[in-house]
């Protein structure tokens, strides 16, 4: 069966067990712009959160993010060390610290995974470029293979001035031999 057919069926099937149900909405147009629906969650551009995920990510791989990290990280185990009971917001097992280091994990792996896929997709790209500029580079060294081998093959037929100076030399000593001309001397005595 076609499948019009069972999609025809499956309407009538369900106009008969539900005759007061309404119809489908028709079919939008494909021509006119679809009409915006609000949104329960906010919108946001792509390309710039991936744009903003490579510069954090490409600060993360950075000396300076690990002197900044080592020296937060110090500054605050020995405020929590040395300063009165009363002023330290983190006591010894330092768990607060440990809650702030594995957030800034949990979001810096996932920003540079996105920062790697990024770069993925742009080295695909330059891939795919680079294999397209061969193939063409190789068409274009195969032609002029052709056409440096054609040229050879016609100047291998092409008659050269020493070879049409040796033929007329030949010919001029087989017409002597023939005494077709007459020698130099009788010319010279006319």
């Amino acid at each position: 069966m076609r499948p019009d057919r069972s999609a025809d069926r499956a309407k009538a099937e369900s106009a008969a067990v539900h005759p007061h149900s309404h119809p489908p909405p028709p079919r939008a147009r494909l021509d006119l712009p679809r009409v915006k629906r609000s949104r329960w969650l906010p919108e946001y551009d792509p390309e710039a959160f991936g744009r903003m995920s490579e510069r954090i990510a490409r600060f993360l791989g950075t000396g300076r993010f690990i002197v900044w990290m080592t020296v937060v990280i110090v500054l605050w185990v020995v405020w929590n060390t040395s300063v009165p009971g009363n002023l330290r917001f983190d006591r010894y097992p330092f768990i607060f610290l440990t809650l702030v280091l594995s957030l800034q994990a949990s979001y810096a792996a996932p920003l540079i995974l996105l920062a790697q896929n990024r770069q993925d997709d742009r080295d695909r790209v330059n891939l795919e470029q680079d294999r397209k500029q061969n193939e063409r580079s190789i068409a274009d060294t195969e032609y002029l293979t052709r056409e440096i081998a054609g040229l050879r093959m016609g100047l291998g037929e092409v008659a050269t001035r020493d070879w049409i100076r040796s033929e007329f030399q030949d010919l001029v000593r087989e017409l002597e031999q023939r005494r077709v001309f007459p020698a130099e001397s009788e010319e010279g005595d006319r």
